[in-house]
C-alpha cells in the first residue's frame, strides 16, 4: 500500500512538473481593444479552456510541453497559436471578420457598443465627450434613457412626480441648458411648455450607445450651454442578428397600501367646445361632459411588464442593413409626500399626499441603411416614442381634501434620411446632408380635480376639468461639406463649411371649467351617505368656461445657421477653430387676446465662435483644452403673458425675458491605461449672461412662479472619471464638484417696511456634490456578470424666492440600485435588477434664518422642513435571448 501511494505521489509530481501555466490578453488586431468574452480551447484537448474577463485576460494550466490554442469571438476570424514552454504571458490579435463586397466594405463592429468601443470614440473626439455603451446600459439597473444618464459623471437627474428620472442636468446647468439628438439630429419637445425633451419616454434598450457632449465645435447647434445628449440608435449588424426580452417586477411601496386607478379609457379627448365646433357662443351645461370616467378603484397593482424585440440583417449582397427594433413598458409606481410649509400658501396641518402613476411606453425604430459604392451611401432613420400616463394625487390635510385625475400622453415622430459622400481620390472631398421631419405631440385631456371640504364635498369650487393639448413640428435641412488637404510629410489640413435651417411650428390649447355642487350650501354632499365614488357626485358647471386664457396660442420659430471651420493635425497636436451664426426669429400670436398685446416677436443674430486643442502629451493620454459660445432660447411658453393656477402655486408667462449668452471653457486631461479603462479629470468654466431661471414673485397678495433674468452668473468646477477593470471585477466612479454663483435683488423686512437687499447664491438645480460609484463582478467561465451602484447627489437650490434667505433647497440624496445577470450559451440571459434599496426620503427645506425662526413646523438639521417625499423600492426579474 504504502508503494502504491509513494508511486502515485511520484506520477503527480511528475505530471505538475510538465504543467505549463500561461496567462494571455485577446485583442482586436486593429485597434488594440482588449476583447472579453473571447473563448480560449486547447486544440489537443477540447474540453479545456478559458474565457477572457473584464481585461480582455485569460489563464491556461496545460500538462503538455507544447500544445496549440485556438481563439474565437463572434464577428472576428479564428486564431490558432503554439504555445511552448517559453511562452508564460502571450498577446493574441484577432482580425475582424470584414464583409468585403467588391467596392464595398461593411465593418462587422459598431463602435460604442463595447466598452472599448466607448472609449475610444472618447479618445478620438475633438470635443469633451463621455460615452456609455450599448454593453454598460444592458447591465444597468435603469430602463429608461433618463434614469441610466445619471451614472455618467457631471450628469444628476430631474424626477417627475413617481420618483423616475426624467430630464438630464449637465454639470449643474439646468435642463433647460442642454438639447437631445436621436442619430445627431436634434428633435422636438412633447412637453406642454418647454422645448427640453423628457428622457424617460425613451427604452434604454433601443440604444448603441449614449453620448454626452460638453463642449460644442462650431458644426454643432449652439443652444447647449451645459451640453447636448446623443441617442445613437441601434445600426444594422453585418450578419442576421435577433434579440428578444421580457421581465416583470413590482414596486415595494404596495405592498402595504392600494394603487388608485380610475377610468381614463372613458375620457372625451376634446373639450365641450371643441365638442361645439368652438362657437361664439359657448357656454355650456353638465350634459356637456361625462362622469364615468371620475370612477375611481383602489387595488393592488399588476406586475410591471417591460418587453423588447429587435431584429438586423443584410440584404441585396449586404449592401442594404435594416435594423428593426420595438419595445413595450408597463409600470406601475408611486409617491408618498408630506408637505408641512409653503411660502405664499396656507393649509390646515400637513398635507398627505399619495401618488399612484401607470406608465405605458411603446417605442419603435427602423433604421435602413445602403451602400450604393464605396464611396456613397444613404441612411434612412424613423422613430416612433409614445409614453401615456395615468396619474392619481389624493391629498389631504386636517380640514380639505383634493382628488386631482390627470391622464396624458405623449408621442414624438422622426424620420431622418441622411446621405454621405466623398469624392477625389481618397475621399479628401466630402458631403454630408441630412433631411429631418419630426413632430412632438402631448394631450392632457379632462385633468379633473375634485375637493371637499372634510367629509362632504365643496360647494363652491368644487370641482374643475380641464383640457389641453399642443404640438411642435419640425421641418430641418443640414449640410457639411469637407476637404481633407494634406502637405507631403507635414501636416493635415481639414476645412469644413455648413449650414441648417430649421422650421418650427407649435400650436397650444387650453380650455378648463369650473363646476359647483349641485345641492347647493344648504344640503352637502357627504362621502359615505350621499356618494362613494367620484362619478356619483352631483356637480353644475358654470356657463362659462376658461376660453380665452393666454396659452391659447399659435408660435413659430426659425432658426438658421452657418459655420466655417479647419482642423490642423501635425505630429502630437490637433486644432480646430470655427465660427457659427445663428438667427433667431421667434414669436406667438395669441387666439384669445384678453388686455394684453395679441402678438409677441423676437428677432436675434448670435456670433459663436470656439476653439479646441488636443496634445498626445504621452501614450493613450491627451490634454484637451476647448473653448466655445453658446446660447439658450425661452421656450415658447415662457413668454407668452399667461397666468394659470398650477400644482403648487400661480405660473405666469414673462414677454421681456432675454435669451441667455454664455462663454465656456474646458481643460482636461485623460489617460487610457487599457482599452476599456480611463482615469479622467477636467476644470470647466461657464460666464453666463442672463440665465433663465424660474422665482416666487409677490404680486399684491398672489405669490408667482415666474421665468426672470436675474442677471449674470459664473458656473466652475472640477470632475474626476476612473474605469479600472481586472479579470472578474471592474470600479467606475466619478464626481463633479461644482460652484456656481449669481448675486440678485431680495426683498427683506424691517419693522413694518420692506427694501431690498443683494444677496449671492448657486444658480437653480445645482448641486456642488454629485457622486457615482459602480462595482462590476463578471465569471466568463460561469456566465455571471453583476453591478452594485450607488449614486448621491448633493443638496441644491429647488425654488427660488424674491424674500431675503427664502428660497427653498433639496437636501442631499443618495439612491443604491443592484443588478445580476446569468446567461447561458443558446443565448439565453436571466437577469434582476433592484432600484432604490435604501428608499431614502426626500426633504425639500427652508434653511433657518430671521423669517423662519418664528415659524411653528417640523424642521430637518435646523431648517423648516417643505416637504418630504418616498418613492418605495422596486425590483425586476427578465429573460433575454440573443440569437
Amino acid at each position: 500500500m504504502r508503494k502504491r501511494v509513494v508511486l502515485g505521489l511520484a506520477l503527480l509530481t511528475a505530471a505538475s512538473a510538465n504543467a505549463m501555466d500561461i496567462k494571455g490578453k485577446i485583442k482586436d488586431a486593429k485597434t488594440g481593444e482588449e476583447i472579453i468574452g473571447a473563448s480560449v480551447v486547447v486544440k489537443e484537448e477540447p474540453s479545456k479552456g478559458a474565457v477572457t474577463g473584464l481585461d480582455g485576460s485569460f489563464s491556461l494550466s496545460v500538462n503538455r510541453p507544447t500544445f496549440t490554442i485556438i481563439c474565437t469571438y463572434i464577428g472576428y476570424k479564428s486564431y490558432e497559436m503554439q504555445v511552448t514552454s517559453k511562452d508564460s504571458d502571450i498577446e493574441i490579435p484577432l482580425a475582424s471578420d470584414d464583409v468585403l463586397l467588391g467596392e464595398v466594405t461593411v465593418v462587422a463592429t459598431n463602435p460604442g457598443r463595447s466598452e472599448a468601443g466607448a472609449r475610444a470614440i472618447e479618445r478620438k473626439a475633438m470635443n469633451v465627450v463621455n460615452v456609455m455603451s450599448a454593453k454598460a446600459i444592458e447591465l444597468s439597473p435603469d430602463i429608461t434613457v433618463a434614469n441610466v444618464i445619471q451614472r455618467m459623471s457631471g450628469v444628476t437627474i430631474e424626477r417627475n412626480s413617481s420618483g423616475e428620472g426624467q430630464y438630464a442636468i449637465l454639470r449643474g446647468m439646468d435642463k433647460r441648458y442642454n438639447y437631445t439628438l436621436i442619430n445627431g439630429v436634434k428633435i422636438p419637445s412633447p412637453d406642454n411648455k418647454n422645448r427640453f425633451v423628457p428622457l424617460d419616454i425613451f427604452p434604454s434598450e433601443m440604444l448603441d450607445r449614449l453620448e454626452v457632449t460638453k463642449s460644442l465645435t462650431a458644426n454643432m447647434e449652439g443652444d447647449g450651454i451645459g451640453g447636448a445628449v446623443n441617442l445613437v440608435m441601434k445600426d444594422a449588424p453585418t450578419e442576421r442578428q435577433f434579440t428578444a426580452s421580457i421581465s416583470t417586477g413590482y414596486n415595494a411601496m404596495y405592498f402595504d397600501r392600494d394603487f388608485q386607478s380610475f377610468d381614463y379609457g372613458d375620457i372625451v379627448k376634446d373639450s365641450p367646445y371643441e365638442a361645439m365646433g368652438k362657437p361664439e357662443d359657448y357656454q355650456v351645461t353638465q350634459d356637456n361632459f361625462t362622469m364615468s370616467n371620475l370612477r375611481m378603484k383602489w387595488k393592488r397593482p399588476m406586475p410591471d411588464l417591460t418587453a423588447g424585440i429587435s431584429y438586423g440583417d443584410r440584404f441585396f449582397d449586404d449592401k442594404l442593413g435594416v435594423m428593426l427594433a420595438g419595445s413595450y413598458l408597463n409600470t406601475y409606481r408611486g409617491k408618498e409626500s408630506q408637505i408641512y410649509y409653503q411660502p405664499g400658501t396656507s393649509h390646515n396641518g400637513i398635507v398627505y399626499r399619495n401618488y399612484s402613476t401607470q406608465q405605458t411606453r411603446i417605442g419603435a425604430h427602423a433604421k435602413l441603411d445602403y451602400h450604393i459604392n464605396e464611396n456613397h451611401k444613404l441612411t434612412w432613420y424613423n422613430g416612433y416614442m409614445d409614453m401615456r400616463e395615468a396619474e392619481v394625487r389624493d391629498g389631504e390635510d386636517d380640514q380639505e381634501r383634493a382628488v386631482r385625475m390627470k391622464w396624458n400622453r405623449q408621442y414624438i415622430i422622426n424620420s431622418t434620411l441622411k446621405g454621405e459622400h466623398q469624392f477625389l481620390e481618397g475621399g479628401a472631398l466630402k458631403l454630408n446632408w441630412s433631411a429631418v421631419i419630426s413632430k412632438a405631440y402631448s394631450e392632457t385631456p379632462d385633468n379633473a380635480e375634485i375637493f371637499l371640504q372634510g367629509t362632504h364635498l365643496q360647494t363652491s369650487g368644487a370641482a374643475t376639468r380641464r383640457w389641453e393639448h399642443n404640438s411642435d413640428k419640425d421641418k430641418a435641412g443640414y449640410v457639411d461639406l469637407s476637404y481633407k488637404w494634406q502637405l507631403d510629410g507635414g501636416p493635415v489640413f481639414d476645412f469644413s463649411i455648413g449650414g441648417m435651417y430649421r422650421d418650427k411650428k407649435r400650436d397650444s390649447f387650453f380650455n378648463e371649467y369650473t363646476f359647483d355642487s349641485a345641492t347647493g350650501s344648504k344640503d352637502p354632499q357627504y362621502l359615505g351617505e350621499d356618494w362613494n365614488n367620484f362619478d356619483e357626485i352631483l356637480i353644475t358647471p358654470r356657463r362659462y368656461g376658461n376660453i380665452g386664457d393666454p396659452l391659447n396660442y399659435d408660435a413659430s420659430e426659425k432658426v438658421g445657421a452657418g459655420y466655417g471651420m479647419v482642423k490642423y493635425t501635425y505630429n502630437k497636436w490637433e486644432l480646430i477653430a470655427g465660427v457659427r451664426v445663428e438667427h433667431t426669429n421667434q414669436g406667438y400670436v395669441l387666439k384669445f387676446p384678453r388686455d394684453v398685446d395679441p402678438e409677441g416677436n423676437q428677432k436675434y443674430t448670435d456670433v459663436l465662435p470656439s476653439f479646441h486643442a488636443k496634445y498626445n502629451v504621452h501614450e493613450n493620454a491627451n490634454l484637451r483644452f476647448s473653448y466655445a459660445r453658446a446660447i439658450n432660447r425661452p421656450s415658447f411658453f415662457e413668454i407668452v403673458p399667461y397666468s394659470i393656477i398650477n400644482e403648487d402655486y400661480k405660473e405666469k408667462g414673462n414677454p421681456d425675458l432675454k435669451h441667455t449668452v454664455a462663454d465656456n471653457v474646458d481643460l482636461r486631461y485623460e489617460f487610457f491605461p487599457k482599452s476599456s479603462e480611463q482615469f479622467m479629470v477636467g476644470l470647466f468654466y461657464k460666464n453666463i449672461q442672463n440665465p433663465i431661471e424660474y422665482g416666487l414673485i409677490n404680486e399684491g397678495q398672489d405669490t408667482y412662479y415666474q421665468p426672470m433674468n436675474f442677471g449674470d452668473a459664473t458656473n466652475l468646477g472640477v470632475e474626476v472619471d476612473i474605469m479600472k477593470y481586472f479579470n472578474w471585477f471592474g470600479i467606475k466612479a466619478n464626481y463633479t464638484y461644482t460652484h456656481s454663483k449669481i448675486t440678485t435683488d431680495k426683498r427683506i423686512m424691517e419693522g413694518s417696511e420692506v427694501r431690498t437687499q443683494k444677496q449671492s447664491r448657486p444658480l437653480f438645480g445645482q448641486a456642488a456634490h454629485v457622486a457615482n460609484l459602480s462595482l462590476l463582478f463578471k465569471s466568463t467561465k460561469y456566465g455571471w456578470e453583476g453591478q452594485i451602484a450607488g449614486s448621491y447627489t448633493g443638496k441644491r437650490l429647488s425654488d427660488i424666492s424674491n424674500w431675503y434667505d427664502n428660497d427653498i433647497w433639496e437636501d442631499g440624496y443618495f439612491q443604491l440600485d443592484v443588478s445580476v445577470e446569468k446567461s447561458f450559451k443558446c443565448g439565453v440571459n436571466i437577469f434582476a435588477k433592484a432600484s432604490n434599496l435604501l428608499d431614502v426620503p426626500l426633504y425639500r427645506y427652508i434653511q433657518n434664518g430671521p423669517r423662519t425662526a418664528n415659524i411653528d413646523y417640523e424642521r430637518h438639521n435646523g431648517n423648516v422642513i417643505e416637504r418630504k417625499e418616498w418613492h418605495g423600492q422596486t425590483i425586476m426579474l427578465g429573460v433575454r435571448y440573443k440569437l
